[in-house]
């Protein structure tokens, strides 16, 4: 009997203490001034930033208009034109070749521009290194279209990031459909340049549009997976206050609502574009400065050894010992370019 008490005893201590406990750890919820991470683990979430929306979106883009005619270059027009995304007024620069126009019009490159800081921006004349990589496109016989993104420079909307904002994306998408609809354009003939964050938004575009891309050429690209970029930062990336609480607004909200890619790779891996690479049919072309410290050229590397894996068309070159511009070896990097851009689309 007196066992029995004992043991009955222990039992009702076990579950007042649980009560309690419980009891404790509600109360310091609800008076925790830190919101409480609800991580969304189902498989039936959506996102905007999601391959599989991305893809289910339309990009109608619209006419383009020529807003200002610019100098002449070396042997093409320039202007400074504009386009319609998601009701935003983009701006774009845009060089015509002179000369004879190919019987099914000129080719087309997309010019994606890396960061530069919005609000300091300008579509023309170029700054930096820019100045000095679109004329040679433009000489050698193409369109060359630059988007500015919405929210850089005097281009409509707020300036979102490309990393965790399908926005900057969207924007090219849209500049892919408007300039389909420009007169003397040959519309099955477009390809695409990236350098560091447009390296990004380009791997992410042929990802999404795996058909009318037809040839994409990136240098010192941000092109690791979420993985990788949560492990990253840019030491020459300086945001204002402002473009900071954007750019954190959005990985933020994120990781709030899914957790971090560690805790959740179900969802990082339906956003990231490394995860979709078996659906690319566009050739790539990849340069990297093997001293580039302001985007690790494994990120290249590792982009590279997962396409040849996939018996995707790849190339990869590696300059040792320059930097992120690969500005010690341009002319070779950018004839390189040309060949791959003329292989594909010539």
């Amino acid at each position: 009997m007196k066992k029995k008490i004992i043991y009955i005893c222990f039992i009702l201590t076990i579950v007042i203490g649980y009560l309690i406990y419980n009891f404790l750890l509600n109360s310091k919820e609800k008076n925790s001034s830190f919101p409480k991470i609800v991580v969304n683990t189902s498989n039936g979430y959506t996102n905007p930033l999601q391959i599989k929306e991305m893809r289910n979106k339309s990009y109608p883009g619209s006419d383009i208009t020529i807003e200002k005619t610019l100098e002449d270059g070396s042997n093409f027009h320039q202007y400074i034109v504009s386009y319609k995304s998601e009701g935003n007024k983009i701006f774009a620069l845009l060089t015509v070749p002179i000369g004879q126009k190919p019987k099914d019009g000129w080719p087309v490159i997309i010019f994606n521009h890396g960061y530069i800081n919005p609000s300091q921006y300008q579509t023309f004349p170029l700054v930096g290194q820019y100045a000095s990589y679109y004329p040679p496109l433009s000489r050698d016989g193409y369109i060359v279209l630059k988007p500015d993104y919405r929210g850089n420079g005097v281009s409509q909307g707020q300036p979102e990031g490309a990393y965790y904002s399908p926005a900057y994306a969207t924007d090219v998408l849209n500049a892919l459909s408007s300039i389909k609809k420009f007169k003397d354009v040959n519309p099955d003939k477009i390809g695409m340049w990236g350098h560091s964050m447009g390296g990004n938004i380009t791997l992410r575009d042929i990802v999404v549009n795996t058909k009318d891309i037809k040839v994409a050429v990136i240098w010192g690209g941000v092109v690791g997976s979420y993985l990788d970029l949560q492990n990253w930062h840019d030491p020459n990336y300086h945001p204002s206050a402002y473009e900071l609480s954007l750019r954190n607004r959005y990985r933020s909200s994120l990781q709030q609502k899914y957790g971090t890619p560690k805790i959740n790779p179900d969802f990082w891996n339906s956003v990231d574009p490394t995860f979709f690479l078996k659906d690319i049919i566009t050739p790539l072309q990849l340069h990297v400065g093997g001293s580039d410290e302001e985007v690790p050229p494994i990120f290249s590397e590792n982009l590279y050894n997962k396409l040849k894996s996939l018996n995707k068309t790849v190339e990869l070159y590696s300059y040792p010992d320059d930097n992120h511009n690969i500005s010690n070896n341009f002319s070779t990097a950018m004839q390189r370019t040309l060949n791959f851009f003329d292989k594909y689309l010539k």
